[in-house]
């Protein structure tokens, strides 16, 4: 298990392909830049347990993961691939402030 500069938790290689997977998601689902993913993925998880590959959050693929981390949830539950229609009714969640430390990545 190693930590990179880029995410702020240790991971062991196939975690850390599943994290970049995870912000791949977050890129190209939802436009943002490759840092704001980065930043919202160790704003979320930095620190956390993460057991090596296949940790228990490979259950689901990264998308799901992606738009809990990008949408806020309502009535008890987040929004995922396959579960929303219209993501208009869905209020977005903020990006973690930019002089945060989760942001490792230059835009």
């Amino acid at each position: 298990m190693t930590r990179t500069e880029e995410f702020l938790t240790e991971l062991d290689e196939g975690m850390l392909q599943y994290f970049r997977e995870f912000a791949d998601e977050l890129v190209g689902r939802f436009g943002m830049s490759r840092a704001e993913a980065v930043a919202r993925i160790n704003a979320a998880y930095e620190g956390a347990d993460i057991e090596p590959y296949p940790d228990l959050m490979c259950h689901e693929e990264p998308d799901y993961w992606a738009y809990g981390l990008y949408f806020l949830p309502k009535d008890g539950r987040s929004p995922h691939s396959g579960s929303v229609g219209d993501l208009t009714e869905w209020e977005t969640r903020p990006a973690p402030p930019r002089d945060s430390h989760v942001w490792t990545l230059s835009e």
